[in-house]
């Protein structure tokens, strides 16, 4: 961690660091932190046979229900313990505000000790997504980034995000969101926090969010993604982890003295390092990397670093993701012009790299990209 001192608001110095998370009081167990052999074990400690694990099981990640006072298929005294012992509330939602018809939906969620966190549930014709948080706060310091101003408060437990999604799996199954009962189809780590700084919880939550029930929620591998700003050692680790998630690379400059100021973790690896990590993580896996780019007005939509940005990918397994800006209070960037936007487009597919601009949606809630603050 930077020794670099916070500023009297709490906020982090402009450029610090923050890899380890402040000590905190952990959330109690939850039946999602654990593998399916860990619940066995948990329930046979409480005086249960070992199958109830996948009864549990079959109720949380199939029913989507996480009360043991309405799984009558358990005795009423198995199913007090199991309560105190496996299910313990980890989120309590705050404020709900939705847009897009209702098919976009931002929840403000309190975690156990206080701490705020924010998802987005974004439902389109052909797939619903879910945008979940890994870390209260984050300590990566992106100065265009809301959530990155704000500091890292701690690390987020392995249930405590699978649940943000169950609860999301929960409000479709029930029809609340329009367009009919539906399930998550996508999952994006790209909420609050940098994910491959809570490198275990967030590999242990993939993995309940990926295995097959009863073990988990069995959404595709394909379906998830998981960003990063660019922690070289940690792309590696996951190259290896067998789990064929989407990586998206927060690349947003492709040089290294704009990048040093935009992404902050240049400062430790530089854009020629992280790049060959997403390299050997498409070779690994045979995914297609993301880079995402969030283009910020006369800062990188500049024509010249479209072309250095598509010499440095191209012939490469990568799509460009474009982002315009969003805004967010107090920030002195904005958005790019839509012409120097449609011309950064042009240089890249004069590359021929893939190229997409990202659909903004949520930014009239404050949720997206870049603007989740977990603001009361």
């Amino acid at each position: 961690m930077s020794t670099a001192s916070q500023s009297q608001s709490g906020a982090p110095a402009p450029g610090q660091l923050t890899f380890v998370a402040p000590r905190r009081a952990k959330p109690a167990r939850h039946l999602a932190d654990l593998t399916m052999a860990e619940r066995k074990a948990a329930v046979t400690e409480l005086g249960e046979k070992a199958f109830r694990a996948d009864q549990l099981s079959r109720h949380y990640f199939e029913k989507l229900n996480g009360d043991p006072a309405l799984m009558t298929d358990l005795p009423a005294t198995a199913r007090e313990k199991f309560a105190t012992a496996l299910f313990p509330k980890l989120l309590t939602s705050v404020r709900e505000l939705t847009t897009d018809r209702g098919t976009t939906r931002k929840t403000l969620w309190r975690l156990f000790d206080g701490a705020l966190v924010e998802s987005v549930l974004m439902r389109y014709p052909d797939r619903t997504t879910i945008c979940v948080s890994s870390q209260a706060g984050c300590g990566m310091n992106c100065p265009f980034c809301a959530t990155g101003q704000a500091g890292l408060t701690r690390n987020m437990s392995t249930a405590e995000i699978v649940e943000q999604v169950v609860a999301g799996a929960r409000a479709l199954a029930a029809g609340e969101v329009p367009g009919g009962p539906g399930r998550v189809s996508n999952v994006v780590f790209m909420g609050m926090g940098e994910p491959l700084a809570n490198y275990k919880a967030v590999i242990g939550a993939v993995r309940r969010l990926v295995e097959p029930a009863p073990e988990g929620l069995g959404i595709s591998a394909r379906g998830v993604t998981v960003s990063t700003v660019g922690l070289v050692p940690a792309i590696g680790k996951l190259a290896e982890e067998g789990l064929p998630v989407t990586l998206a690379l927060s690349l947003h400059a492709p040089d290294d003295e704009l990048r040093d100021t935009l992404v902050p973790i240049n400062t430790r690896w530089k854009v020629a390092e992280v790049l060959d990590a997403a390299w050997k993580y498409a070779a690994r896996t045979k995914r297609r990397v993301s880079i995402e780019y969030a283009l910020i007005k006369d800062v990188n939509d500049q024509e010249w670093r479209a072309d250095l940005l598509g010499k440095l990918v191209r012939n490469k397994l990568v799509h460009v993701n474009l982002i315009p800006l969003n805004p967010t209070p107090g920030s002195k960037w904005t958005a790019s012009r839509p012409e120097d936007e449609r011309a950064f487009v042009r240089r890249l597919e004069f590359h021929g790299v893939p190229v997409t601009v990202r659909d903004t949606r949520g930014r009239e809630i404050d949720g997206a990209c870049g603007q989740l603050a977990a603001a009361e």
